[in-house]
């Protein structure tokens, strides 16, 4: 019988470095992810929307924007996800077991040198 991601959960979480949020998976698994990936990757549909328009010609960022991003606090929701209050407020991002799984196997499939 074989493990669907639903059946995989995070069984600990660590913050590595103060740079990287490290979940162990039930399965085993292990990944890490910056919180610039996180917070870049944003599921909410704010966030979804931002990235699907195209690039300004000469973007203005906020100060908080310049600033690298870390999270304030992460609290779980449910048995299904996490929400991520960010430095910059933002907060409306629900990380769900599922997508951060996927996050995480498309961070280790990526080529080291990022």
């Amino acid at each position: 019988m074989s493990s669907t991601t639903k059946d995989i959960y995070p069984v600990g979480l660590q913050v590595e470095a103060g740079e990287r949020l490290v979940i162990e998976w039930s399965d085993g698994a292990r990944h890490s992810l910056s919180w610039a990936v996180l917070r870049k990757n944003c599921p909410c549909a704010g966030c979804r929307t931002e990235r699907e328009k195209p690039p300004a010609l000469f973007p203005i960022i906020k100060l908080e924007e310049a600033q690298p991003a870390r999270p304030q606090t992460i609290e779980p929701v449910g048995r299904y996800a996490y929400q991520i209050l960010w430095h910059d407020g933002h907060d409306s991002g629900i990380y769900t077991f599922e997508f951060l799984r996927s996050l995480g196997d498309q961070s280790q499939a990526e080529p080291a040198s990022r």
